[in-house]
């Protein structure tokens, strides 16, 4: 009870330095909170469909990305909190208390700080939930008309997940106020040294290879399993945790280049401005890594969720081109394509036609278990190996009929001829055996058989291939000829530039991206002014060695600006490495993934975290000197 009535006092009188955790902690389960009353809503009442599945995928990405940002956040600022106050335990130790004291009342202004964070974000979020479902549905996003059901559990969950976040982020911090001795009340240097033990060297270089690792495995047996979702959002996490660690071996090196580049000639505030930026911040470690950390976050998670998805979705466009061979794609209106398939065959000019229609698929594995899977159902085989450029591995798509199937190499089918046991969509049951095996893809290329295996089908594309000679004329004649049964006659490049649009995807990233931006804004924020109140005496002595005030504000904003763009670049690695990681699976796969990288996003968050660190750092500077030097450097 005793570190509790200490943490308590504590936290009274140090309510602005932990401010940005409470914020971000906050807003994370806010966050959770919202998701999960969505999830209960679509699960109780939601009609299934695509939106419902874009739903939960939207909403689980958010609050997946929502606790990881709140508890780096908490971490970070908690570790940089404790580090300041190394004279204040060290004077609890001078006066008697354990190591496990101290770490306990570490811990319970943790959980105290936590509990009533999580209480005021549980509130936001249930005040917040019924608006965000309101905009999900009107962006397209989730299906109309959803509402809030009655639910008991989300509001719990989201309480105990962030007071578990803010255990979890506290934990190491707290282990290092134990760590302090009774010597640390009379330290008064603010160099900071050990910063990197061999403990936290040791995790990030752990962390580091362990995405290498599974990079490495994926890419040797699945490599499509880095181009999914919840991989390349979970993925960069490892990468920020390790930069985060690693952050006093990789600052310093970049530290010493910005000195280089700093300008050390010349008269007015450049020379001190050139020599002290870099070594101020080269000094103080702990300070710099506080500062960088929440633009790592920003930064990293920004390149990868924005990057990733407009990277797959130009090589699915473009794998998409290089394996359709049709001139025109033809939409029935009702999935009753044979009078229209006779009519497309009369217009003159007209090649050859591939009709397909979307069915199910299930292939029996030799323990019994059948695996589930999307099919094309291909009426008039011929047609499929004249228009669909299929990579094929072995055998022939022209071999393809009522006997046989289409599949990739990754159902582990890989001799033509093979006996292969499935089940129809109808529950019905036979034999069919390998035509033809084909390269794993991003696109539809999966399972391939004819009408007669997919009973209850509905033609939804005719693939038209025109004559060498075809034109407008013909293309004319093909609109006219569909025309009578309601089809929608596009042309190849109007095929391939369909789909989500770009208002969607730019919505679904603002949703994940937008709040995590945000706190990590609050937490550098928040940093700053920390680590600026901090500097009091450090700044008073460069007065008294005859720095103006106007060049202390600037030295102090020259670094925080400094400290920023190194976060940024540290970012950008993270992002780049896992970029590299999803065009190494595209290389893999054979994709023809063209070069897509999200210089906008990357660009708007690092300009405005330069911004920020500038419009802080200032104002908090200019209040730290409000007070006479001489006082101040007492």
């Amino acid at each position: 009870m005793r570190m509790l009535r200490i943490a308590l006092k504590s936290l009274k009188a140090r309510p602005v330095s932990l401010l940005g955790a409470f914020l971000a902690l906050a807003l994370g389960v806010a966050t959770t909170a919202a998701v999960l009353l969505g999830l209960a809503a679509a699960s109780a009442g939601a009609p299934g469909g695509e939106d419902l599945v874009s739903l939960v995928a939207v909403l689980g990405t958010a609050g997946g990305v929502s606790a990881f940002v709140s508890a780096f956040v908490v971490a970070s600022t908690y570790s940089y909190a404790v580090a300041q106050r190394r004279r204040e335990l060290g004077l609890l130790r001078l006066a008697g208390a354990t190591r496990g004291q101290v770490r306990r009342t570490v811990l319970a202004e943790a959980l105290v700080l936590g509990a009533v964070a999580c209480a005021s974000g549980c509130a936001l979020g249930h005040l917040a939930a019924p608006a965000l479902l309101r905009w999900l549905s009107g962006a397209g996003l989730a299906p109309p008309g959803l509402a809030l059901v009655p639910a008991v559990w989300p509001l719990p969950a989201a309480f105990a997940t962030g007071l578990l976040v803010a255990v979890a982020g506290v934990a190491v911090a707290a282990r290092r106020a134990g760590r302090t001795g009774p010597l640390d009340a009379l330290r008064t240097a603010d160099l900071d040294t050990g910063v990197l033990t061999a403990g936290r060297l040791l995790t990030g270089l752990g962390l580091l290879l362990a995405f290498l690792a599974l990079t490495v495995a994926a890419l040797a047996t699945d490599p499509v399993d880095l181009l999914h979702r919840k991989t390349f959002t979970t993925r960069p996490m490892w990468l920020i945790c390790a930069c985060g660690l690693l952050s006093p071996l990789l600052a310093p090196p970049l530290l010493r280049l910005a000195a280089r580049a700093l300008p050390h000639r010349g008269g007015g505030s450049a020379r001190p401005v050139g020599r002290l930026v870099p070594a101020a911040a080269a000094a103080a470690l702990r300070r710099t890594g506080a500062v960088a950390a929440p633009v790592v976050v920003a930064v990293a998670l920004t390149g990868s969720l924005a990057g990733a998805p407009a990277a797959v979705g130009a090589a699915r466009s473009a794998e998409a081109g290089a394996r359709t061979g049709a001139d025109l794609v033809v939409v029935p209106a009702d999935g009753s394509a044979g009078p229209l398939l006779a009519a497309l065959r009369a217009v003159p000019g007209v090649g050859a036609l591939c009709a397909t229609a979307p069915t199910t698929l299930a292939l029996v594995e030799p323990d019994g278990v059948t695996v589930r899977s999307e099919a094309r159902a291909v009426t008039g085989p011929a047609g499929l190996a004249a228009l669909a450029r299929l990579p094929v591995l072995a055998g022939s798509t022209a071999a393809l009929d009522d006997e046989s199937l289409v599949l990739p190499a990754e159902w582990g089918h890989h001799r033509v001829g093979e006996p292969v046991p499935v089940v129809r969509a109808d529950g019905s049951r036979t034999t069919l055996r390998v035509a033809a095996v084909l390269r794993d893809g991003l696109g539809d290329n999966g399972l391939y058989v004819t009408a007669a295996n997919a009973p209850g089908s509905r033609v939804d594309r005719v693939d038209v291939a025109l004559g060498p000679d075809g034109g407008s004329d013909r293309v004319a004649a093909v609109r006219s000829a569909a025309l009578p049964y309601g089809a929608a006659v596009h042309t190849r490049e109007q095929w391939l530039a369909a789909g989500p649009s770009p208002r969607t995807t730019w919505l679904r990233t603002v949703l994940v991206l937008g709040l995590a931006v945000l706190y990590t804004g609050i937490a550098l924020a928040n940093t700053l002014f920390m680590a600026t109140a901090d500097r009091r005496r450090e700044l008073a002595l460069l007065r008294l060695a005859g720095a103006t005030r106007a060049q202390v504000v600037r030295l102090v904003t020259a670094e925080s600006v400094l400290v920023t763009a190194v976060g940024a670049v540290l970012g950008c690695a993270a992002a780049a490495v896992q970029l590299a990681s999803l065009y190494g699976a595209l290389a893999v796969l054979r994709v023809p993934a063209p070069l897509v990288l999200p210089w906008h996003e990357v660009g708007v968050v690092t300009a405005g975290a330069l911004l920020l660190a500038a419009l802080c750092a200032a104002p908090a500077a200019a209040w730290a000197l409000r007070v006479r030097p001489v006082v101040a450097a007492r």
